[in-house]
């Protein structure tokens, strides 16, 4: 497959993004401390601003179609990503994690996902090099998830179900009490696993799922390797500080996931069709421009006006105070029994 990454913007894509995560914890949050408004906001510009450079540098050096690709690909993923940021506040407050500690937890978490996603890009483009079709097949799972959020009012998880963290509780020793910052610790000679691991290794699970959406929707924008992996990772990076600036005010994007049910479908129905009508990137991004940016108008003008998560009770024993109850992702709140 063709790519526009020559082996000076792979290098500089690299230094960027090693560069930002070490200056990131070792520097501006060498000590652990909750992240306030104004912080996350700050951190929330920076990371635009570097995907902003990053698509300017592609649109000289490879064009004006390789950009708007990446503009294209890095709303999508960006916007596919606040489903995460649903996830994050529900996993949080069911484990009681302290506010100062979830920044460490995020930070490792993204460094996972880096990981991981470049795992699926490279599993993608090889899958489509050799069977084409599967572009298609693609397609059609899009197209199926994007009916199925347009048809759903609430998106629902329980973090007590989740099978890492039932693998978890039985396999390892866990503490009942946050250690600080570290993910493991000793007692009585025995090596323990804190809660701070768990919730760590649930969030990487929980992401490795919202990454069978997101990595087939960018292969509906391009095919370019390049392309695909950068706009990803651009805005996984900048999710961290788009939890810390948005936790409060989850409640408010109540009609997001029909925007996004919306955009999923548009991409699975333009893979379906790409044999016989091509879409112009151009298109492609006004079209996911507006369906997102109107669910958001949407959300603020008619949605519930509550500024808060209204998830559960933050608990610190790693178990729910009413009973294992699942919260919803898209009001925040517990559903109607």
């Amino acid at each position: 497959m063709q790519s526009v990454g020559t082996p000076l913007m792979w290098g500089v894509f690299a230094a960027i993004v090693v560069s930002a995560l070490a200056l990131d914890l070792f520097v501006f949050h060498r000590e652990a401390h909750e992240i306030r408004t104004r912080e996350a906001g700050i951190w929330v510009l920076v990371w635009v601003a570097l995907a902003a450079v990053f698509a300017g540098w592609i649109w000289i050096e490879a064009g004006h179609h390789a950009g708007l690709e990446f503009v294209t690909g890095y709303i999508i993923e960006y916007a596919l990503s606040v489903d995460n940021i649903f996830v994050f506040i529900v996993i949080f407050r069911y484990f009681g994690t302290p506010p100062h500690l979830r920044h460490r937890v995020l930070f490792w978490g993204i460094v996972g996902a880096v990981l991981l996603r470049g795992i699926f890009v490279l599993a993608g483009v090889a899958l489509i090099a050799k069977f084409h079709w599967v572009i298609y097949v693609f397609g059609a799972f899009l197209l199926w998830t994007g009916i199925g959020l347009l048809r759903t009012s609430e998106m629902e998880m329980d973090p007590g179900k989740n099978p890492v963290l039932l693998f978890l509780r039985r396999h390892l020793r866990i503490t009942t009490s946050h250690e600080d910052q570290s993910f493991l610790t000793r007692v009585g000679g025995k090596l323990f696993a804190t809660p701070l691991l768990v919730v760590l290794l649930v969030i990487e699970a929980t992401d490795v799922v919202f990454a069978v959406d997101s990595i087939p929707a960018i292969f509906g924008v391009t095919e370019d390797y390049f392309i695909v992996f950068t706009s990803n990772i651009f805005a996984v990076l900048g999710l961290r500080a788009m939890y810390f600036l948005l936790h409060g005010l989850m409640g408010r994007f109540a009609y997001l996931h029909y925007g996004l049910g919306l955009v999923l479908a548009f991409i699975g129905g333009k893979m379906l069709l790409a044999h016989w009508f091509e879409v112009p990137v151009q298109w492609s991004l006004a079209v996911v421009a507006g369906l997102l940016g109107g669910s958001v108008v949407l959300s603020w003008l008619f949605g519930p006006k509550e500024a808060t998560s209204g998830v559960a009770p933050e608990v610190g024993d790693g178990r729910q105070s009413d009973g294992g109850e699942s919260v919803s992702k898209t009001t925040g709140a517990p559903p109607a029994s």
